[in-house]
């Protein structure tokens, strides 16, 4: 009796070890796939849906992701990364990521993926002004980055750090140039900044787009697809603005960590992301997908006009990635 009873118990223990294994095996860890960015909530209960695998949420931007990865180089934790494509670009670099070429691969433009298929873009976005009308206290809708500058807006304006957050890197170099500097030269660039200091601007490290929603940033720099969802899903009196003196357009990349943990369930949410789905649900998140399928119809119609996008430019973004940390250094220093 006491020899059944023993075998029973190890036969239980083995198949909690066997169902913890099979659940560990079922988790894939993605630094900075946040829910409240780009719908990525949509997008993680996709994957789970349809491939029974489970993502955290996480909440890094992409140079804190990326500084983690290069923390756990040794052992790494994530085995996927979201990042803006300068950091991509520096990851391959820092030797952290790993070669994987994902179903569609072949769909992406040349200059939107790694020739060592060390990392690809999933969509991108274009950079404005995210404006939450109902907090202006009847004050104009601002139309330009110079007006930003203008004392009405004092604490009303606010930007993701651009030492950290990709998208506050984005803005910079997109005030730079619409101000007449180069990725060589970011003297007009640190000029405003110094300028725009003085009216008090928010400038958290995080996603801020639930603070942009209820107001308390009335005005931020963010992307396209933030302010759709805001305006179309969320029903606030949101309006996109692209800025007179014109902005940026860039790319948002994946890469498959360097020793990923649960790199063969890493690859099928790779190739997810890629997908005749994943691709859609992009686009109904109001972003431009990266394969040339057309955006939806009923998503292209709300979209500003091509008149307005036409003031939106893209940049060498390898480039853009080797001059990030002379930028990094000489905003930390003259502005903050």
């Amino acid at each position: 009796m006491l020899r059944r009873l023993l075998f029973g118990l190890l036969l239980a223990l083995a198949q909690t070890a066997s169902l913890t294994g099979m659940a560990q095996a079922q988790t894939t860890i993605c630094y900075n796939c946040p829910p409240e960015w780009a719908d990525w909530a949509a997008q993680i209960k996709a994957i789970k849906d349809r491939l029974g695998i489970t993502i955290p949420f996480d909440n890094k931007n992409s140079g804190q992701a990326l500084a983690q990865m290069l923390a756990e180089r040794s052992s790494p934790v994530a085995d996927v990364a979201y990042l803006g494509v300068t950091f991509g670009i520096q990851a391959k670099k820092e030797g952290i990521t790993a070669a994987y070429r994902p179903a569609k691969a072949d769909e992406i433009p040349a200059g939107l993926k790694d020739p060592d298929d060390q990392w690809f873009t999933i969509h991108s976005g274009t950079l404005g002004l995210l404006v939450n009308v109902d907090a202006l206290g009847g004050k104009p809708v601002p139309q330009s980055w110079a007006d930003l500058l203008k004392p009405d807006y004092k604490g009303m304006v606010g930007y993701l750090d651009p030492t950290s957050a990709f998208v506050g890197y984005v803005g910079a170099v997109a005030i730079n140039q619409a101000r007449g500097g180069t990725l060589d030269d970011f003297t007009p660039g640190i000029a405003y900044f110094q300028a725009l200091s003085k009216n008090d601007p928010i400038v958290p490290k995080q996603t801020s787009y639930a603070r942009a929603l209820s107001g308390e940033i009335p005005i931020l720099v963010d992307y396209d697809f933030n302010a759709y969802r805001a305006k179309y899903k969320d029903n606030a009196n949101i309006v996109f603005v692209i800025p007179k003196e014109g902005t940026l357009t860039v790319p948002y990349v994946m890469t498959l960590t360097k020793g990923a943990p649960h790199a063969a369930d890493a690859r099928k949410v790779l190739d997810f992301t890629l997908s005749d789905e994943g691709q859609t649900l992009w686009a109904k998140a109001f972003l431009r997908p990266v394969r040339t399928t057309a955006l939806p119809p009923e998503v292209a119609a709300k979209f500003l006009p091509d008149s307005d996008y036409a003031r939106a430019r893209t940049v060498d973004y390898g480039h853009m990635a080797e001059v990030q940390k002379s930028f990094t250094d000489r905003y930390q220093a003259e502005v903050h």
